[in-house]
């Protein structure tokens, strides 16, 4: 909690009313009956229209009533002015409202609270010793009676971490204990801690221990600081003689030299305990690494596999390569050589869809490279042929050839023939139809048909 107010703002009676009170990671941990007082303590110490600054955490809870919203976002509340008299308030101490109270707004007495809770709060307040709550890290979460004999704030920037706020001498002590302290949840006790305080000096005993219930507090540390009277008493050093005073500041020094002595035996056990986990985590890694390379083997043997697997495939690809330009080769070859011949030939699947033709085929039916898998009985054609379709079914049928002689729309005349497609495994795969140009020795047959003709006249005659 930062309080921007003089110390002796939460104290006894009278209060020191104030314009700014900012409080903060007070509420979190304290119930909500201690919380409602606290609230009204705060809403009493505030001058009219006092600002009132929350952590963001932090809620007024019941006694929202007393303040006025500024910005709920931020937890900022001004102090509401009212003129009705709030109970009296018992924590830390009551005190008595001086003003007198008008006849109409006098109240009824307040019932008792409950003896354990009035109880509780004057231990509390006035014989628990002082002790300060902390995190892991040694941020200071709470803090409870007066901790300025042990602890405080250092200039500059705020910082609430224990190690910056220890005073002299209790600032050695502190990194050991609590170590100490955090290897289990059993009591650390230091004892005869020499502390400086004001330019003088103090005695006292140090208690922490790691809380392991309740749920809210595990493993958080708390420190108990308790006052004890110093080895040498300012008023008797004038009737003490110079040997006393001697064995007084020696039992001083082997104090002090125990105390080293039990935090050397702490270290060494800490640097023993560290080097033990450091040889383990050596141990580890030494098997990881050795994991690592034998990993590593497996994926230089793995490397060199797939190395061999890629020669393989690349000559694979080199003899799929020679084969393709074979093929080529050999295509180009056919189609030249069907190309030579000057026949017109067509080629057909089972269904009677084109599947190759020559150049000399175009001259016959009107076929493009786009009318490859079409039917060919959907193309047009010059031949006088109307069976043709009939004819290429049959010889799939029966698998003999069928020849005839027909002629074109433009005279010419074609010896046509159609025949099953054997493949290399003698697998029947569709049709091949040529078409012979016979023009020339069909117009001699039909001249000569003609001259026969006029000499059997001429005889006659």
């Amino acid at each position: 909690m930062v309080v921007f107010a003089p110390q002796d703002v939460i104290k006894d009676p009278p209060f020191t009313k104030l314009d700014i009170l900012s409080c903060r990671n007070m509420l979190i941990y304290m119930e909500s009956e201690l919380q409602n007082k606290l609230i009204s303590l705060f809403n009493y110490c505030l001058n009219s229209n006092g600002i009132l600054i929350l952590g963001t955490s932090e809620s007024l809870g019941k006694q929202s009533n007393l303040f006025t919203d500024i910005n709920p976002k931020l937890k900022i509340f001004q102090h509401k002015k009212s003129l009705v008299l709030h109970d009296i308030i018992d924590f830390p101490s009551s005190f008595y409202n001086t003003k007198q109270e008008s006849a109409t707004m006098k109240k009824s007495p307040k019932i008792v609270e409950n003896i354990q809770t009035i109880t509780d709060q004057i231990l509390l307040q006035q014989f628990a010793p002082a002790s300060v709550l902390v995190n892991d890290k040694g941020d200071i979460v709470y803090i409870t009676g007066r901790t300025g004999k042990y602890l405080e704030p250092v200039a500059g920037k705020a910082n609430w971490n224990i190690y910056a706020m220890a005073r002299e001498g209790l600032r050695d002590v502190l990194p050991g204990t609590f170590r100490k302290a955090m290897q289990n949840f059993s009591k650390v006790k230091i004892s005869n801690i020499k502390v400086g305080i004001n330019g003088g000096t103090q005695y006292i005993d140090l208690i922490v221990q790691r809380l392991e219930k309740p749920e809210a507090l595990h493993n958080m540390i708390i420190f108990i600081f308790k006052d004890v009277d110093e080895i040498i008493k300012p008023d008797d050093i004038g009737s003490k003689t110079t040997k006393q005073i001697s064995t007084s500041h020696q039992k001083e020094i082997e104090m002090d030299l125990k105390r080293c002595n039990e935090d050397l035996q702490s270290l060494r056990e800490e640097m023993q305990t560290s080097q033990e986990e450091l040889k383990s985590t050596n141990e580890e890694l030494q098997s990881t690494n050795e994991e690592l390379q034998s990993t590593n083997e497996e994926l230089t043997t793995s490397k060199e596999e797939m190395q061999s697997l890629n020669e393989e495939l690349q000559s694979v690809n080199a003899e799929l390569q020679s084969k393709v330009n074979d093929y080529l080769r050999a295509n180009d070859d056919m189609k030249n050589l069907l190309n030579s011949t000057e026949i017109a030939t067509l080629f057909l699947d089972k269904e009677l869809n084109i599947r190759r033709y020559t150049e000399q085929t175009t001259n016959i039916f009107k076929l493009r490279e786009e009318d490859i898998g079409r039917p060919f009985t959907d193309l047009v054609n010059h031949l006088h042929y109307p069976e043709i379709e009939t004819h290429a079914r049959q010889v799939l049928k029966t698998l003999t050839f069928i020849e005839s002689s027909l002629s074109t729309n433009d005279d010419r005349w074609f010896s046509i023939r159609i025949m099953p497609y054997r493949t290399m495994e003698d697998r029947i795969d569709g049709l091949v139809i040529t078409f012979t140009d016979i023009s020339i020795a069909k117009k001699l047959e039909l001249e000569l048909i003609k001259a026969n003709e006029k000499l059997k006249e001429i005889k006659k005659s």
